[in-house]
């Protein structure tokens, strides 16, 4: 029998704007991207050093994930029992593109580093010390179907019993991240986990 599945939590940073559970925690009239994330850490009172070194979309991802996780239980979790499955359609050519660029004159190993879409996860799991199933796909759009389907196998097993799952993409100045905590425990009026509650989040926002 499939159990429902809930979400725990939401948080979406786009156009220097950052919502939890669908509340603005923050906004900045900032032009550049590098800037907000920045300013974005600062308010999260976050001391990461590893922060700073990070490629602008794991800087979005890492964000994204701190306000999503933030005051949730999570450390009553077993490492092995929380996946993560994000999605995106720029895969990681902001930091290609920075990476070629320093190749006609000296590669940067820095940003050669970054030059693997799912290298944010592991940013992610480092943090939050992550050791379940993570896997990162490259859609067109946000396909909020397939996400419901391949995170609701996770959770219906008997090993993983939370997943961050979602969507963080960004190229040059343009930038979405839409992240949701998903469980098998339904927390105060969380909605149960689907493709319409998901893109309910994901389509309402500015």
């Amino acid at each position: 029998m499939v159990k429902e599945n809930y979400i725990i939590s939401s948080c979406v940073i786009r156009n220097k704007t950052v919502v939890k559970n669908k509340k603005e925690i923050f906004a900045l009239r900032t032009n550049e991207v590098s800037s907000f994330l920045l300013e974005v850490y600062h308010f999260l009172k976050i001391d990461y050093p590893k922060f700073y070194k990070m490629d602008n979309l794991c800087k979005l991802g890492f964000l994204t994930a701190e306000v999503l996780l933030k005051d949730e239980n999570i450390a009553t979790f077993l490492p092995e029992e929380s996946a993560i499955v994000l999605t995106n359609t720029h895969s990681s050519l902001d930091a290609d593109l920075k990476y070629f660029e320093t190749t006609k004159t000296f590669a940067s190993p820095g940003l050669f580093v970054y030059t693997l879409p799912n290298i944010v996860m592991g940013e992610i799991c480092i943090r939050n010390h992550f050791k379940g199933e993570n896997a990162f796909f490259v859609f067109e759009k946000f396909d909020a179907g397939f996400l419901e389907k391949y995170v609701a196998g996770l959770l219906n097993d008997k090993v993983n019993q939370l997943c961050i799952c979602g969507w963080v993409d960004i190229f040059r100045e343009d930038y979405t991240a839409v992240l949701f905590l998903t469980g098998k425990n339904k927390k105060d009026n969380s909605p149960v986990f689907s493709k319409a509650s998901m893109e309910n989040i994901f389509n309402n926002i500015r």
